[in-house]
C-alpha cells in the first residue's frame, strides 16, 4: 500500500470515528427525550474502485480501501413494539372501567361527609316514629320534609351521574379529534421520511421517532394495526378499517344522537347524501354500518376486544341516561343497559327512588289522604302532571317518571297537617302508618333482572353500593395486573431502544480511542511522507 493510500485509509477511519462519536453524543443528549430511539452506528469496509470485472488488475499488495459509515440505524424490535402497544391499549381500557366505578362510588356518597344511604335511613326512622305516634304534628311534618330531603338528594346523585356521563362524552370528542390529528400528522411524516430517504443516502431517524411515538399514543386510545411498505410509508388500521394509507388520512366523524351523545363512525365506508342546504348527511342506518367500534361484542382478551381507552369510555358511558322502565325486559336490559356502568347504575338507582315514591303514593291513596296516585303501570307520562293530590308528583314540564323528575307536592310541604293520619272517628291511624312501615321493611325488590336476592329499600341501596364496590375491586385487580404486564413489556422494549448512559459512555471511549489511533496513524504517515520529500529534495 502506498503512503497516499494509507493516508486515505487513515482519513476514512478518522471520519467514521468522528461520526460515531457524534451519534453517541446524540444518544446521550436525548436520553430523556420522550419517544427517542437509540441510534447505532453501522460500519462496513470500503470497496475497491475498479474499471472492469477483472479483479486481477488490482495490485497484489492492495489490502483494503478503509472504512465507511454505512448507516445510522434505529435499534428497535417490531415484536416488542407490537406487544407494548397492545398491552398499553388494554391497560387503558381497564383503567377507564376502574376509574369510572371509583367515581360512581363517590357520587353515591355525594362526595361529602354524608352517604346517600343516610337519607333513606333518616326517612325510614321518620316512618317508624310516625307509626308509633301517627297523631303527632311533628312526626307528620318530618314525614313530608324528610321525603323532600330524600328526593332532593336523590336528584342530586342522579344529576351527578348524568354530568359524569356528559364529561365522558366530551372525552369521546376530545379523543376522536386527537386521533384525527395523529392521522394527519402521520401522513405528513410519511411524506417527509420518504423524501429524505428516497436516495438511500440519509436516514430520517428523528422523524421516524416521532412517527413511532404517535403510534404509541394511538395504541393507548384504540386497537390499531400497522405496517410499513418497501417505500417507507406506514399504513394504520383502527379496528380493522383503514385510517392512514400512505399519504391519505381517512378521518373519523362523530354522530350526535338526541341525547347529545357522540358515536364515532367511518364516513369513507358508508353512503352519504346532500340535504337542502347542500351539506353532506348520513342516515342513521348508514351511521350504524360505519360505527368504528362494535360495542355489542363480548369483551375478551383472547379476541382483543378489550383494547383502547376510547372504546372503554363509549362502553361505560352508554348512549343515553337510563331509568328503571328500561329494566322491565330482561333481554333488552342485558343488551342495552347492563354493559354500560353509568346506565346500569342510573337504572338501578332510579328503580329504588321510583319504587319508594310509588309505594308511598299508593298507601296514602288507599287510606283516602290523597286523591291521586302515580303508577307507571297504568298511567302515561302526560297523565303524571295531572295528579295534583299525590305526595310525590312529576315535574310538569319534563316527560317521564324517574328520579330526576319526581318532587314532593308543594301543598303538603306548606301544610303537612293535611296528612293528619287520624281516622274519621278521631283515632290515630296505625293501620296506614303500619303499611308505610311494612313497605320500607319488606324484602320485595331486586337490583336488576339478573339478580335473585330480594331486599328492602335500605338493603337495596346497600346492595347497590356493594355491587359498585365489588365490581370496582375486580376491575382494579384487572387494571393492576394489566399495568404490570404493560410495564414488563415496556421494560423489555426499553432494553432494546432505550438509551443507557453507561453503555453510551463505553461507546464514546471506544470511538474516541479509534479516533486517536487513526489520528496517530495519519500523523505517522505524514511524518514519513515529509521525511521522504525532504530526502528527495536534498
Amino acid at each position: 500500500m502506498s503512503l497516499f493510500s494509507g493516508l486515505y485509509v487513515g482519513t476514512t477511519a478518522l471520519k467514521v470515528a468522528s461520526d460515531a462519536l457524534n451519534t453517541t453524543a446524540h444518544n446521550v443528549s436525548n436520553a430523556d427525550t420522550k419517544g427517542y430511539t437509540r441510534q447505532q452506528v453501522s460500519q462496513s469496509t470500503r470497496h475497491y474502485n475498479i474499471l472492469s470485472e477483472a479483479t486481477t488488475k488490482v495490485a497484489a499488495k492492495e489490502i483494503g480501501m478503509g472504512v465507511r459509515y454505512a448507516e445510522t440505524r434505529q435499534v428497535r424490535n417490531f415484536f416488542l413494539d407490537q406487544v407494548y402497544r397492545r398491552e398499553s391499549g388494554r391497560s387503558a381500557f381497564y383503567e377507564v372501567s376502574y376509574e369510572t366505578l371509583t367515581h360512581v362510588q363517590d357520587l353515591l356518597s355525594e362526595m361529602g361527609d354524608k352517604n346517600f344511604g343516610e337519607a333513606i335511613d333518616e326517612y325510614w326512622k321518620t316512618i317508624q316514629e310516625l307509626a308509633e305516634h301517627p297523631e303527632s304534628a311533628v312526626n307528620q311534618g318530618l314525614f313530608v320534609s324528610k321525603a323532600q330531603t330524600l328526593m332532593e338528594r336523590a336528584s342530586k346523585v342522579y344529576k351527578s351521574l348524568q354530568d359524569y356521563q356528559y364529561n365522558l362524552n366530551r372525552e369521546v370528542k376530545k379523543h376522536v379529534d386527537k386521533l384525527n390529528e395523529y392521522g394527519k400528522r402521520l401522513t405528513e411524516l410519511n411524506k417527509q421520511i420518504v423524501n429524505i430517504e428516497v436516495g438511500g443516502m440519509e436516514k430520517a431517524n428523528d422523524f421516524k421517532d416521532e412517527r413511532n411515538y404517535i403510534l404509541d399514543q394511538m395504541s393507548e386510545l384504540c386497537n390499531i394495526s400497522y405496517s410499513e411498505d418497501t417505500d417507507g410509508y406506514v399504513s394504520v388500521q383502527i379496528e380493522g378499517v383503514d385510517f392512514v394509507k400512505r399519504t391519505t388520512c381517512y378521518e373519523m366523524k362523530l354522530d350526535e344522537n338526541e341525547s347529545g351523545f357522540y358515536t364515532p363512525f367511518w364516513p369513507h365506508i358508508i353512503e352519504s347524501s346532500l340535504n337542502e342546504k347542500g351539506e353532506v348527511v348520513y342516515s342513521p342506518e348508514e351511521v350504524k354500518k360505519g360505527q368504528v367500534f362494535n360495542l355489542e361484542s363480548e369483551i375478551s382478551s383472547a379476541a382483543n376486544t378489550d383494547v383502547g381507552r376510547l372504546k372503554a369510555i363509549l362502553l361505560v358511558r352508554g348512549d343515553h341516561s337510563a331509568n328503571c322502565s328500561e329494566m322491565e325486559n330482561a333481554e333488552e336490559y342485558n343488551q342495552k343497559i347492563a354493559p354500560s356502568i353509568c346506565m346500569n347504575i342510573q337504572a338501578e338507582f332510579d328503580k329504588l327512588i321510583s319504587n319508594i315514591a310509588i309505594e308511598v303514593n299508593k298507601i296514602l291513596k288507599e287510606a283516602g289522604y290523597t286523591d291521586g296516585s302515580v303508577d307507571p303501570d297504568t298511567m302515561t307520562p302526560d297523565e303524571y302532571a295531572e295528579v295534583d293530590d299525590a305526595l310525590f308528583v312529576r315535574i310538569s314540564d319534563v316527560e317521564g317518571w324517574h328520579v330526576g323528575n319526581i318532587r314532593v307536592n308543594e301543598k303538603f310541604l306548606q301544610q303537612p297537617a293535611l296528612l293528619s293520619f287520624v281516622t274519621e272517628t278521631g283515632e290515630a291511624d296505625y293501620v296506614t302508618t303500619g303499611k308505610l312501615k311494612d313497605a320500607f321493611s319488606k324484602q320485595d325488590y331486586t337490583l336488576n333482572p339478573n339478580t335473585e336476592k330480594r331486599s328492602s329499600f335500605s338493603e337495596y341501596y346497600n346492595d347497590l353500593v356493594y355491587q359498585v364496590a365489588n365490581t370496582g375491586n375486580v376491575n382494579k385487580l384487572l387494571y393492576e395486573y394489566q399495568l404490570d404486564t404493560q410495564e414488563e413489556a415496556s421494560f423489555a422494549r426499553e432494553q432494546v431502544l432505550g438509551v443507557s448512559t453507561d453503555e453510551e459512555l463505553q461507546f464514546m471511549i471506544k470511538f474516541q480511542n479509534a479516533y486517536n489511533v487513526a489520528s496517530r496513524y495519519i500523523t505517522t504517515l505524514n511524518s514519513m511522507l515529509e521525511n521522504m520529500l525532504n530526502q528527495f529534495g536534498a
